[in-house]
């Protein structure tokens, strides 16, 4: 299954225009049969403002994310998309990722199980890598500047306000580096802890949890952290 159209966002990459021709070869070469739309930033805005631009300019009833850096099973969107076809109730639908050395193409459920989200899982552990994630254009929310955990606070909003989410149980996303490894953005360990701490803060502020929840979530986001600066010193 084909996308209706593909928006590549250029995030002002410091590359002298090669991301961007790069992104144009790509349209040039696969643009029959769907759309391809360019959008390039005139500045640096990080992932959450790159990918609102995408948002604003899609015209689909559906948004799916990828990052440079990740892929997709080839079957996501024909199984992901089919799933919530049959489910109009959700808003917000994930599914399962895993590390890949380079294979991505290999047999999976054509009916995957799903579980359906609560905002307490998800303070519990962030369910929804941002690969996996397809949610409804039409939702009154976006991304934040933030640099870090900004998808994270925006799946919460969206969970808070009362809309439906749900984790298909199928690895129709890959990522090819373990997460929180060393090197990159994913090495950055406390710039990471500190925006989970801050999207945790600003659901405290606007009202979403109490002070029990909060301090509760932000008590065993410290335990998670100490927990990945152990592994990650194993990976040295």
């Amino acid at each position: 299954m084909l996308p209706h159209e593909v928006i590549l966002v250029e995030d002002a990459s410091p590359d002298s225009g090669n991301t961007l021709n790069a992104l144009h070869h790509l349209a040039n070469k696969y643009g029959d049969g769907f759309v391809v739309v360019i959008i390039s930033l005139k500045q640096n805005s990080g992932p959450g403002l790159a990918r609102n631009a995408g948002w604003e300019a899609a015209t689909q009833p559906w948004l799916a994310f990828l990052d440079a850096d990740d892929a997709w099973h080839p079957r996501k969107l024909e199984i992901q998309y089919g799933w919530l076809e049959s489910h109009p109730d959700v808003a917000l639908c994930g599914h399962a990722s895993q590390f890949s050395s380079g294979t991505i193409d290999f047999p999976v459920v054509d009916a995957p199980n799903a579980i359906r989200l609560s905002p307490l899982q998800m303070l519990v552990s962030n369910r929804l890598p941002t690969r996996s994630v397809m949610v409804r254009r039409d939702l009154p929310f976006r991304f934040s500047n933030r640099r870090f955990s900004e998808d994270y606070l925006l799946w919460l909003e969206i969970m808070y306000a009362g809309y439906t989410a749900y984790r298909v149980e199928a690895p129709l996303a890959f990522c090819f580096r373990p997460d929180f490894s060393p090197g990159g953005i994913s090495g950055k360990l406390w710039e990471h802890e500190k925006g989970e701490i801050s999207v945790l803060r600003t659901l405290l502020t606007a009202g979403k949890m109490g002070w029990i929840v909060f301090t509760l979530a932000v008590a065993w986001s410290y335990v998670k952290f100490l927990r990945r600066l152990w592994l990650m010193r194993g990976m040295r």
